[in-house]
């Protein structure tokens, strides 16, 4: 199946069908754009649609939660830990590095207000965790290798973990601090990347090697995880 790159949406999946009579859209359980479309859409129709369909599209990635599986003790991002307590009402609060979930008895983790409210302070712990540590190694990675780039901007509502502008705005998406550093660090060269080459080309890839030589590697490893959150 053909796959375009979207600018904001990040990786998108055309599955042209003979029996389609219209184009459909619908976000994939990775957080990626799914498209059906009749057997001879043209991309630039594809393209067109998803644009005019921004917020739309926009509130159904950030709708397309998995189910939060922590327990008592869990790891979040780099520096915080779940602590899972039994309560009389559901309470979500920060103590230093602990995010510190109360628990009625009649509720479960699985319940949908709960995923909500713990989602809510994973989110806010992971941006804080994000805005310390991302901006510091986007600027050294680019100072060591010589990129340069305008401003970087975070993100958590996406199915991309980055992307970078034809203006030089480099986007990274809070969820990065789940990932191993090293990963970490080729989703911030693969951007930087970009500053030269906007495209997916082999002169592109040809950037990427040349500061991460491992990339493929990488690549493969990252196909396994998710920018959701």
């Amino acid at each position: 199946m053909p796959i375009i790159q979207h600018e904001e949406f990040g990786k998108v999946t055309i599955r042209r069908n003979a029996r389609s009579t219209h184009i459909r859209i619908r976000v994939a359980p990775d957080g990626t754009l799914r498209v059906s479309a009749p057997m001879y859409t043209p991309q630039f129709m594809i393209k067109r649609m998803i644009t005019s369909s921004r917020e739309e599209l926009r509130a159904m990635v950030a709708a397309q939660h998995p189910v939060l599986n922590y327990e008592n003790g869990s790891s979040i991002g780099k520096s915080h830990t779940l602590i899972i307590r039994e309560g009389s009402k559901l309470a979500v609060e920060k103590h230093g590095l602990q995010i510190v979930l109360t628990l009625p008895v009649s509720a479960k983790l699985t319940d949908g207000v709960v995923q909500d409210a713990l989602r809510e302070a994973i989110i806010a712990a992971l941006r804080r965790e994000a805005k310390g540590y991302l901006p510091k190694r986007l600027k050294y990675l680019a100072d060591m290798h010589g990129f340069s780039y305008e401003r970087v901007r975070f993100s958590h509502a996406s199915g991309r973990w980055g992307s970078c502008s034809s203006s030089g705005t480099i986007s990274l998406n809070i969820a990065l601090m789940k990932l191993p550093f090293e990963l970490i660090d080729y989703v911030i060269i693969h951007e930087l990347s970009h500053t030269r080459h906007m495209d997916h080309s082999d002169a592109f890839w040809s950037v990427v090697a040349t500061y991460d030589p491992a990339y493929k590697q990488h690549r493969r490893a990252l196909k396994r995880e998710a920018p959701s959150i």
